[in-house]
């Protein structure tokens, strides 16, 4: 064995839910060889570290984010998504371009990987910048090529983009740390004919599919009035929507598109955060599980969120629509907890690999510390990584076996000095819209 965690309280995310105390896992070869108590995994030669007051859990896993637009955190507040993308976009255009991109996407993939996150669904400009800011860093990402109407940041055209995403899949083809995707940005910024020749391309190179979907009722409106039909209607009636496709948002559902996602198997990328601070709405998540479609959680960008943090939207979906609903099961602490692992594994195609403690996945695994205050007593591991842990209680952190964040500092990149980049560069992006 090459790694062994001894002595933790391990919540494997399996779908038994088992927990053990005393556990231990053994990793060989970036995988999971065994996983047990103590005394079963006994002693291997290799590395081993002592995990005594410590939680051992899957690394979390986010469906929705835009790494890079973490350099434009703060930058726009108190408007409504429509007017408030007006303003974002602006300011990408004044100040994206490839070396930005890789600084901004350094910056928010970092933020996440200390707060337990080994695996982030990307969508941004210049995919290929996302995936060398996360192999730097050690993580694995969902991300792939764009497709938006007009030149967009990166000035592609429509054909441009098409022959850019099946590059992105030449170039990760087998890519055990990248999952490929298209993306397009969504239903009322890319036309029909964009949209399936971006899935047509996914289905061909086995590829996933994320798309921003009905988030606002004004998306809603606008989509309506194109195509005469609602968002998801849409998507469905151009035969977009299986179990590898990914839809950020979904606040505005109705009975009947809840039931044609439930059919299709699409995944509902939940970003409670976002939705609140942009006044967007909140989505029908107890309706959703409900009805059996899946539900993972993201962050969304720092630019609408101001952070990227996936526990915050953990808590939040666990307990925001207990109080709409006034129902105290309405998500229960075991669908929550799904929702960043072996749920959101699914999403991505990839729950075979990622998303719980289990023989033969990747060893991608966090240990929690449980000797802060708002730890003691613990009488329940899920419960407390629900309701009561926080991206700060995070010290270490493997990737494939591989420490990638150990006792709260990256451990493979300079923090310090893409900070002091970022810094650097902030009176430029604030110039960018008159500040």
């Amino acid at each position: 064995m090459e790694l062994v965690v001894t002595n933790a309280l391990v919540v494997t995310g399996d779908t038994a839910g088992t927990v053990i105390r005393d556990g231990a896992v053994a990793v060989r070869g970036g995988r999971i060889a065994r996983v047990g108590t103590t005394a079963e995994i006994g002693r291997h030669a290799g590395r081993v570290v002592d995990a005594c007051g410590m939680l051992l859990a899957p690394g979390l896993v986010n469906t929705h984010c835009h790494a890079a637009d973490s350099l434009f955190r703060g930058l726009v507040e108190d408007l409504p998504l429509e007017p408030w993308l007006q303003a974002v976009w602006r300011a990408e255009g004044a100040i994206l371009n490839r070396d930005t991109v890789r600084l901004g996407a350094t910056l928010g993939l970092a933020e996440t990987l200390l707060g337990g996150v080994t695996t982030t669904m990307d969508m941004f400009w210049h995919p290929a910048e996302t995936v060398a800011a996360a192999r730097a860093l050690g993580v694995r990402v969902s991300t792939g090529g764009i497709f938006f109407d007009g030149p967009g940041i990166d000035g592609l055209t429509p054909a441009g983009r098409l022959e850019a995403a099946s590059a992105f899949f030449d170039a990760h083809d087998g890519a055990e740390d990248v999952l490929p995707a298209c993306l397009p940005h969504g239903t009322y910024t890319v036309g029909p004919e964009s949209l399936v020749a971006a899935k047509r391309l996914a289905e061909a190179r086995g590829g996933l599919y994320c798309t921003h979907a009905a988030e606002t009722q004004a998306e809603q409106a606008v989509v309506a009035g194109r195509y005469g039909r609602s968002v998801v209607r849409h998507l469905d009636a151009l035969g977009l929507l299986d179990a590898r496709t990914v839809l950020a948002h979904c606040v505005w559902l109705d009975d009947e598109e809840i039931d044609i996602l439930a059919r299709t198997g699409a995944t509902v990328s939940h970003n409670p955060v976002s939705n609140l601070k942009l006044a967007s709405g909140i989505a029908r998540i107890p309706d959703l599980l409900a009805a059996g479609v899946r539900v993972a959680l993201g962050t969304d960008g720092a630019i609408s969120g101001n952070d990227l943090d996936l526990w915050m939207a953990l808590r939040l979906a666990a307990t925001l629509h207990r109080g709409v609903t006034r129902r105290a099961d309405a998500v229960t602490t075991a669908q929550a907890f799904r929702m960043v692992t072996l749920d959101a594994a699914a999403a991505l195609g990839a729950a075979d690999r990622i998303g719980s403690l289990e023989p033969g996945k990747l060893a991608d695994m966090i240990l929690i510390d449980l000797g802060r205050v708002h730890a003691v007593p613990l009488f329940d591991p899920l419960t407390h990584l629900v309701f009561s842990a926080a991206k700060s209680d995070v010290r270490h952190v493997f990737v494939g076996g591989r420490q990638v964040v150990e006792d709260g500092r990256i451990t493979a990149t300079d923090i310090d000095a893409v900070l002091a980049e970022v810094s650097a560069l902030a009176p430029q992006i604030a110039a960018s819209l008159g500040r």
